[in-house]
């Protein structure tokens, strides 16, 4: 067996990729690699929907808890930890799994991207935050695609550091973010592992788990952020909840507010992650996510090892 392979699990938010791929690294001698962008935040647990300790235990995880909420961790870092994590599980001649939902986070490290080799302007990047931060992110995604669609089509306008340094690069070269980006391709060979539910089931389990993060104590995990001297303005409070829990602390939301905004930030979230992960994308092995899938998957990996 080719140890030097890569088994992938993709799939929308609250189909449980995370307990899928624990199962399968047990069955397969396998370690976790998270491509989860909220999961590298220490004390940032329930709304995440972070794998507890207990099941962390079962099999070694990397790139959770990696993180204070108030470091930045760009793209690129992000690539270098997981590739080395790579080598790491590699040179224990063991399977690594790479497990999340994060889309861009998926093709980046996948597909091997370059960000365009241009130093920062410190007052550019100043005077582009001061802008941007008073627009709604539908208002951002607008002005970036007039000035780079490829960019405005990979990046999530809410995320306000990414917005900025696309721009950043096209008024500094007067080329598109986008069009500067290299790649160089993963050499693994891969299984890329897709889990699916019907649309209106995973709705309801999100709805389910959010009433299950607020008995576990989500408000006092956000309240205990902030009394450390978090600010609900940085990019890690940017995870679906968070911000909005933080206003119902400064009375500024109701709690029927904060749990509409987010269960249609979930959903949101769930239709894009479709289109990240296409249903019909060749390169994807979809199963359902039930014990029969499950199955069938775990069949379909033994296939992929052994050939």
């Amino acid at each position: 067996m080719d140890s030097r392979r890569l088994l992938v699990i993709v799939g929308p938010t609250g189909v449980g990729k995370s307990e899928y791929a624990i199962r399968l690294a047990q069955a397969i001698g396998g370690e976790i690699v998270s491509i989860d962008s909220r999961y590298l935040y220490r004390g940032m647990d329930i709304g995440t929907a972070k794998p507890d300790i207990r099941l962390r235990q079962l099999v070694p995880h990397h790139l959770i808890d990696v993180a204070d909420p108030d470091e930045s961790w760009s793209l690129a870092l992000f690539q270098q930890r997981v590739y080395e994590a790579l080598e790491e599980i590699f040179s224990q001649s063991k399977i690594p799994l790479l497990v999340g939902g994060t889309g861009q986070y998926y093709r980046a490290i996948l597909e091997g991207w370059q960000p365009p080799p241009v130093p920062p302007r410190p007052r550019l990047r100043e005077c582009l935050e001061r802008w941007l931060a008073k627009l709604e992110p539908v208002e951002r995604q607008k002005r970036l695609a007039l000035l780079d669609k490829g960019a405005a089509e990979i990046i999530d306008a809410r995320n306000l550091r990414r917005v900025v340094r696309a721009l950043e690069v096209v008024f500094s070269t007067g080329r598109p973010f986008s069009s500067q980006r290299k790649a160089s391709p993963l050499p693994y060979p891969r299984l890329v592992i897709g889990l699916i539910l019907p649309r209106a089931e995973l709705y309801r389990r999100c709805d389910l788990r959010l009433q299950h993060m607020f008995e576990q104590g989500w408000v006092q995990e956000v309240e205990s952020l902030l009394r450390k001297g978090y600010s609900p303005s940085l990019p890690s409070f940017s995870a679906i909840g968070y911000r909005e829990i933080a206003a119902y602390l400064a009375g500024l939301l109701s709690m029927e507010q904060v749990v509409t905004q987010i269960r249609r930030r979930t959903r949101a979230l769930i239709r894009r992650q479709a289109n990240w992960f296409r249903i019909d994308d060749p390169d994807i092995h979809w199963f359902h996510a039930s014990e029969q899938g499950y199955d069938e998957m775990l069949m379909t990996v033994w296939r992929w090892l052994r050939s």
